[in-house]
């Protein structure tokens, strides 16, 4: 039944696409707002790609789950621990790459932590995006496994109550800010400040231990859509349903239901944001029910316009390369400017007479796509774009050649 749902393979691949496009651009400095996450709470487009990826993870564990069923516990052990392992330690592996880092003209060897030029303490980063995924996706599939469809619903609504509960109780006044929110904390006690991401301009990791818990949620509705589909689909997409009319035929039915259950959690999101903002960095319980709607609202559409009107061509053959290896895409994708980053050419004399010097990745942007006419974000939308089209033809060559690398 799997290969019947083309659509949740385009649905995927165009998450890749988008999340690739959002964290490759020339300039992190010349952005358009669309392509920026929110400054804390709120909701940009870039603030989808992640909770879209998740949900998709959770398509994908519903086309498996029965399997994992019939083979027995031992097998389902083995496989969820193998693959989130897996998963981290890729992730993990992304975060240290590449091993040295430049200073005073020197290759110097990244170890576990180490002491900056300032003195401060640094660190290889702990978490991140993958090895989030491989937590929500490890307790999801445990969730799922033995409280079957229903069960993991009511334990996923009552994570998302519990969430928002212990965030009041357990913060400062001001529980949803970056300084009140009380998951820093438990995240400094464990991982360490050299290990946690700085890019707020203190210690604070958006993919640390607390805020992961909600993120289980997001792929738990991504498996019950799954499992909907999966069930539904056979009778929705079969050739006998073709002369029936619409209020009656299978396929529209499943689509309304889905409809309606975006609405739902559309809604309860906005609602939930008036009191528990939304906000992607400490991943609140209203914003894992607004983008897990609006997840529904595009998957929705997209099986409309494949499934039932069979409008599919290059546009979806160009997102269907990326899904068939995602994960791999996605880590290549935070390999190649990492790698490029010790490679230095050498861009001419500072005022102080020293050398500076420029990366390849670095390079292309400030001689080629900078260049490009008009306010500077385009030529850094226009560095990003290369960089897609680039995993692309990587992406297309690999399934031309049937190569699907999966963990």
């Amino acid at each position: 039944m799997k290969q019947r749902f083309y659509s949740l393979d385009v649905f995927r691949g165009a998450t890749v696409a988008f999340m690739i496009l959002v964290n490759s651009p020339g300039s992190w400095s010349h952005l358009y707002p669309p392509l920026a996450h929110a400054p804390w709470h709120g909701v940009t487009p870039t603030d989808l790609v992640f909770p879209f990826f998740l949900f998709a993870v959770g398509n994908a564990l519903a086309f498996v789950m029965e399997k994992f069923e019939e083979a027995g516990d031992a097998y389902f052990w083995k496989k969820i621990i193998k693959r989130s392992i897996l998963i981290f330690l890729i992730g993990l592996f992304l975060n240290w790459f590449p091993f040295f880092h430049w200073q005073n003209d020197k290759l110097i060897f990244e170890s576990w932590t180490w002491q900056q030029v300032d003195g401060s303490m640094s660190g290889v980063r702990i978490f991140g995006v993958l090895q989030r995924i491989a937590f929500c996706y490890f307790f999801a599939s445990i969730i799922v496994y033995y409280a079957k469809a229903r069960g993991a619903f009511i334990i996923g609504f009552i994570l998302l109550i519990s969430y928002w509960i212990v965030c009041l109780l357990a913060s400062s006044s001001d529980p949803y800010s970056l300084q009140g929110w009380f998951g820093t904390d438990i995240d400094r006690q464990v991982l360490g400040e050299p290990h946690m991401y700085k890019g707020e301009g203190v210690p604070f990791d958006p993919e640390g231990l607390i805020s992961t818990v909600p993120g289980i949620v997001q792929v738990v509705f991504g498996y019950l859509v799954g499992n909907y589909l999966r069930k539904r689909g056979k009778a929705a997409l079969s050739t006998e349903s073709a002369g029936v009319g619409k209020t009656e035929n299978p396929i529209y039915k499943t689509l309304v239901t889905l409809f309606i259950a975006a609405m739902v959690l559309l809604f309860v999101g906005y609602a939930w944001g008036l009191t528990f903002p939304l906000n992607k960095k400490i991943w609140t319980s209203s914003y894992v029910a607004l983008t897990s709607g609006l997840a529904i609202c595009v998957l929705a559409t997209l099986i409309y316009l494949i499934e039932v009107k069979n409008f599919r061509g290059l546009w979806s053959r160009f997102f269907d390369v990326f899904g068939k290896n995602a994960l791999f895409i996605y880590a290549l994708s935070g390999l190649i400017p990492k790698l490029l980053s010790i490679i230095r050419i050498d861009s001419g004399v500072d005022q102080d007479g020293n050398i500076t010097y420029i990366n390849p990745w670095g390079w292309f942007y400030e001689t080629v796509t900078s260049k490009f006419p008009g306010p500077a974000e385009n030529g850094s939308l226009l560095f990003a774009l290369c960089f897609v089209f680039l995993l692309w033809a990587i992406s297309y060559w690999m399934d031309r050649k049937k190569i699907y690398i999966k963990v």
